[in-house]
């Protein structure tokens, strides 16, 4: 059976709280986006943001893989970058993954109101492959791939 351990280390335990969701069905490409808008936010502004991101009401900044994306209104005034789409499957699965985590640090007794999302790491998940028959006896793979997710939230000071 393989051993699994969370990349980063917070700097007090205490103080901290984890959660990992393993195989979501939604490319590491654009979970590194979400997961790039949401670092450094407050837990509650990262939910709130999240939300509208699924409203389709506020944009998420593609940064790397960003070629052919289309410009969006007021994203460069907020974030400096002027590309971004709407991914709605993975803010719904990292929605749901920082829920998961406020709930750990409400059993670990933190203050809820002053976590900060401190690491947001997105890995490679498995592949799945698929063949889709084409013309003239030929066939094409469909690869699906999957992401593994860890979020760490820390409690600050309140401010």
């Amino acid at each position: 059976m393989p051993e699994w351990s969370y990349s980063f280390k917070p700097a007090n335990e205490g103080l901290s709280a984890k959660a990992m969701m393993w195989d979501v069905p939604v490319h590491p490409k654009v979970m590194v986006e979400v997961a790039r808008a949401i670092k450094g936010m407050k837990l509650s502004d990262a939910e709130e943001y999240l939300r509208r991101v699924i409203e389709l009401k506020e944009p998420v900044p593609y940064r790397s893989a960003s070629k052919k994306i289309p410009h969006k209104r007021g994203l460069a005034d907020r974030w400096g970058i002027p590309m971004g789409k709407y991914p709605v499957k993975a803010a719904r699965y990292m929605l749901k993954l920082l829920e998961n985590v406020s709930n750990n640090a409400e059993n670990k007794n933190l203050d809820v109101d002053n976590l900060y999302v401190v690491h947001v790491g997105v890995y490679k998940g498995i592949t799945l492959k698929r063949v889709y028959p084409r013309a003239f006896g030929r066939a094409d793979i469909i690869r699906k791939v999957h992401s593994h997710v860890e979020v760490i939230v820390e409690e600050r000071g309140g401010s």
